[in-house]
């Protein structure tokens, strides 16, 4: 069978489908042939081993909840603000609820770091990364917020999108207006 980047990708999405909606314990290579309508044995075929397949997903979740670069573009010549800093949160959580099983794959990634070492290994690295990558980033735009406001932030969101993909404890306040929230409340304001 010919391996290529279509096939691949069809693959992660249907890993990312189904860990979504089976959680972790349902993600078998044969779950992931069933969901994406291939031949039993594809997905092994693909990916050798769960930790390949698992490294695989994350490598798609990061792909398909990745900034528009006319996005960062657009907002990057905006002069550092709060309300900038409000406007990339708000881009944030637009391309996490937009994905809604993507976001939701991605925390059942997470939970099961919490009970498997070498998800919590994949996992971990790409954590670190990417919040390494924001701190980085923040930093070079000139936003307010130092490493320990970018981890409040990351705090906040992901219990934001478990609120709005799960059950809400408060459904009738708007995205915005809990972000607006966020912004203020943990960005001094001579930020």
């Amino acid at each position: 069978m010919a391996r290529n980047d279509d096939r691949r990708i069809l693959l992660a999405d249907a890993g990312v489908a189904v860990l979504a909606r089976d959680g972790a314990r349902g993600l078998t290579h044969r779950a992931v042939d069933r969901e994406a309508k291939v031949p039993l044995g594809t997905a092994s075929n693909y990916f050798t081993t769960r930790d390949l397949l698992i490294r695989a997903l994350v490598s798609r979740i990061e792909q398909r909840l990745t900034p528009a670069p006319e996005t960062l573009a657009r907002l990057g010549v905006r002069e550092p603000s709060r309300e900038l800093f409000a406007e990339y949160l708000r881009d944030i959580v637009r391309r996490l609820s937009a994905e809604p099983e993507v976001t939701l794959a991605l925390f059942e990634l997470r939970l099961e770091a919490g009970r498997r070492p070498e998800v919590g290994k994949v996992m971990g690295e790409w954590l670190r990364a990417g919040f390494d990558g924001d701190v980085a980033f923040n930093s070079a735009a000139g936003l307010p917020g130092g490493r320990g406001a970018i981890a409040l932030f990351h705090y906040a969101i992901d219990g934001l999108m478990l609120d709005r993909l799960t059950l809400s404890i408060d459904p009738e306040t708007s995205t915005d207006d809990v972000i607006e929230a966020l912004v203020a409340g943990l960005l001094p304001s001579n930020a």
